[in-house]
This record gives structure tokens, C-alpha cells and sequence, in this order.
């Protein structure tokens, strides 16, 4: 079928012909080199360190990348992120310019998690690596100049799906409470029977194809996606009460077969009670503001993600005090 992609965006789709994740291992090399940067290189505005924190109930260690923004006084806020990557690719590595770019922006110290991928390590691994790293970043908060009343948890794709299942799963389990969650463009449905989900099969990058086989992956071999037993820790929309969640904003783009999960997700959170901000973008795609950030799309998602967590996360507006 033909799209009416924003024409900015159309010339990056040739990129992404031919993904298929059904090769996990070559999709991880792939990304490795095209996401590769220089983990010595430090900035003026942000310094960051990598540690391991202890894995829930026994499991191994759980790496964390931790970016602190510098001329900062008292105590700022905390923002937990969850790279993408279908559940079984990405890296804290390979998101770093994201979330170097939001601590030094949003003015958070940013924990990046690198959670266990599937399909070696499927639910509840990669959910447990999150929570054990949020558990950490609370406790801790204190020496990490973090105001443990403003730590807020975001991701992207796949892990802002894991994101919406951090803050179902916290709220369950007498977790830290969040002050906010930023789901960008989230894989939150193993049914995969929304109109989107099954209108978008042709498009190049995030398809049903490659949806089909992450959830396989995620939720430990095929036969499980959309059965009855599936965790609303692992498909958020499964989640029969929203009730009590953290105020949401939401991003979905219109020809991503996730678009209707996300919007749909919006308004249920926003039915249960909940603050919730959607932002539908119109002629974009799965993962297009990553791809093409120079596109004035692009650009307007990302200033919206970045006024998205300032708000969420309680931060002074530095344009409020020059117009004091």
C-alpha cells in the first residue's frame, strides 16, 4: 500500500527495508554498529558512570548507566529509562545520545537500565531487571542528588511498553511511588488485533511480521502471544484497572501498527482517572523521530518529549524566570 508519509520522513524508509527480527543475533550486530559511540567521551553539561545493581529476588547483576547534569543545586529529579529494541535488541550503549540529550535538556539525573533480552531471558526477566533498578534508584536517591518525589520512569517502543508494566507492576507491589511515565510510541498488546496492527503489514522497519515475533520471543516461545494467561505486567493493555497510575503522556505515530494500542491505552488511562496527555502524530512511522531528527516532525517530538518530562517531573521552566 501507499502512505502518506510526511515528506521530510519518506526518504528515510529505504533504511529501513528488510528488518526482520527473526534473526536476533544478526539484528544485534547490526545495531551495535550503527548506534556505536564513545563511552570515554564526556561532556561539559553531563558526567556518566556505569554500575551494577543487585537483581531481584537472586538474579544476576543488573547494569545501569547513571548521568548526572552538571550546575544543578539541591536536589533534582529522577528519571529511570528503558531502551527499545522489540525486547530482544538495544542497549544502554546504543540509546546513550537519547538519554545523554535528557539529562542535560530536562535537567534529571537519567538511570539507563540494561535490562536481560529475550528471547534468551523472556518475561518476567527484563520486567524484574526494571524493577530492581527502579528499587535501587529510590533507596539511593539521596547520594545521587536524586528528590526521591520526583522520580518518573520513560522509554521508548518496546520499552515504553516495559515502562507502562514498570509502573502496573510497582503500584502492585508497594513499589516507589512514580510522579509520572512518558511512553513513547509503547508496544503495550500481544493480541495484536488492532485495526493498525492489522492494517500495517507492508511497512518497512516495525511490522506484524516483526511484532509477531518479539512477542514470541518476549513471552518464551510461540503458542502464547494472545492467550488468555498473558501478564498485564507484560502487555500493559491487558491491565484490567489503570486506576492509581502515575500521570502518562503518550506518543504514537500514524502508520505504526502500535498506533491503536497506544491510543487506545490513553483513553483507558485517562477513563480509569488518570492524567494523561496523547500526542498523535500525523504522517510519521515507527521510530521516524530517531531516524530522521532533523525533520521538523522530528524536531517538534522531541521538544514535546523534553516539555513532557520538565512538566511531569517538576521542573522550573527556565523561561519563567527570565519573564519574572
Amino acid at each position: 500500500m501507499t502512505y502518506a508519509y510526511d515528506p521530510e520522513l519518506a526518504p528515510w524508509l529505504s533504511l529501513l527495508a528488510g528488518i526482520d527480527y527473526t534473526n536476533v543475533q544478526q539484528m544485534r550486530a547490526a545495531e551495535a554498529e550503527l548506534m556505536s559511540f564513545d563511552a570515554a567521551e564526556q561532556t561539559t553539561d553531563v558526567s556518566f558512570r556505569d554500575i551494577t545493581v543487585p537483581g531481584l529476588n537472586g538474579a544476576p547483576e543488573i547494569g545501569v548507566r547513571i548521568y548526572t547534569p552538571a550546575g544543578h543545586e539541591g536536589k533534582i529529579p529522577g528519571l529511570l529509562y528503558i531502551h527499545g529494541g522489540g525486547f530482544a535488541i538495544g542497549s544502554v550503549a546504543g540509546f546513550h545520545n537519547e538519554t545523554l540529550r535528557i539529562a542535560a535538556e530536562v535537567g534529571a539525573v537519567v538511570a539507563s537500565v540494561e535490562y536481560r533480552l529475550a528471547p534468551e531471558h523472556p518475561f518476567p526477566a527484563p520486567i524484574e531487571d526494571c524493577y530492581a533498578a527502579l528499587t535501587w534508584f529510590a533507596a539511593h536517591a539521596d547520594e545521587l542528588g536524586v528528590d526521591p518525589e520526583r522520580i518518573g520512569v520513560a522509554g521508548e517502543s518496546a520499552g515504553a511498553g516495559l515502562a507502562a508494566g514498570l509502573a502496573l507492576y510497582a503500584r502492585d507491589h508497594g513499589g516507589p511511588a512514580l510522579v509520572m511515565q512518558y511512553l513513547g510510541i509503547p508496544a503495550l498488546d500481544d493480541r495484536l488485533d488492532t485495526l493498525s496492527m492489522r492494517t500495517f503489514t507492508d511497512v518497512p522497519g516495525w511490522n506484524r511480521h516483526n511484532a509477531e515475533v518479539c512477542w514470541d520471543y518476549y513471552l518464551g516461545g510461540e503458542g502464547r502471544r494472545g492467550g488468555d494467561d498473558t501478564s498485564p505486567y507484560a502487555a500493559p493493555a491487558r491491565a484490567e484497572d489503570l486506576s492509581g497510575l502515575p500521570p502518562t503522556y503518550i506518543t504514537a505515530a500514524e502508520f505504526d501498527p502500535l498506533r491503536d494500542e497506544d491510543l487506545i491505552y490513553g483513553q483507558r488511562l485517562i477513563a480509569a482517572g488518570v492524567p494523561t496527555e496523547i500526542h498523535h502524530f500525523p504522517g510519521t512511522f515507527h521510530g521516524s523521530a530517531q531516524l530522521a531528527p532533523q525533520a521538523g516532525v522530528s524536531i517538534r517530538m522531541v521538544a514535546e518529549m523534553t516539555d513532557a518530562l520538565r512538566r511531569g517531573l517538576r521542573v522550573e521552566n527556565p523561561e519563567n524566570n527570565k519573564n519574572a
